[in-house]
């Protein structure tokens, strides 16, 4: 199970993702809340409380790599694990080398989401 009352942020602009996978996180544990955008992220009160990011890569105005890159300005510290539809091994690489604890192709499975978790949020 996961960490209680870890927060979990999913940001991701296909409304299905952000319906169905906080529901599955909660399941395994976590709080979880969704945005639509990383610019509803970053004005939110989640974003101090965040203790991992499910990130997609490729959304309209500021893309995962570039709140990455906006967080890491900011000395956030937030795990990132990225999600994206198109399978890209360099990508995947690039995001890695940037400090994502993991990049999941979407559709992933449970098992996947709760090996990458358990690398972004290690128990106490």
């Amino acid at each position: 199970m996961g960490i209680v009352n870890a927060l979990i942020s999913v940001v991701d602009d296909d409304e299905s993702v952000r319906e169905s996978l906080p529901e599955l996180l909660q399941v395994l544990g976590y709080a979880a809340r969704a945005f639509g955008s990383a610019a509803d992220f970053l004005a939110s009160d989640a974003l101090a409380a965040t203790r991992c990011l499910l990130l997609d890569v490729s959304m309209p105005g500021m893309s995962g790599p570039e709140l990455q890159s906006e967080l890491a300005t900011r000395q956030s510290g937030i795990p990132i694990i990225f999600m994206t539809a198109l399978r890209d091994d360099q990508l995947r690489a690039t995001l890695l080398a940037r400090g994502a604890v993991d990049c999941l192709y979407k559709p992933f499975n449970v098992r996947e989401l709760r090996l990458a978790l358990g690398r972004a949020i290690p128990k106490p």
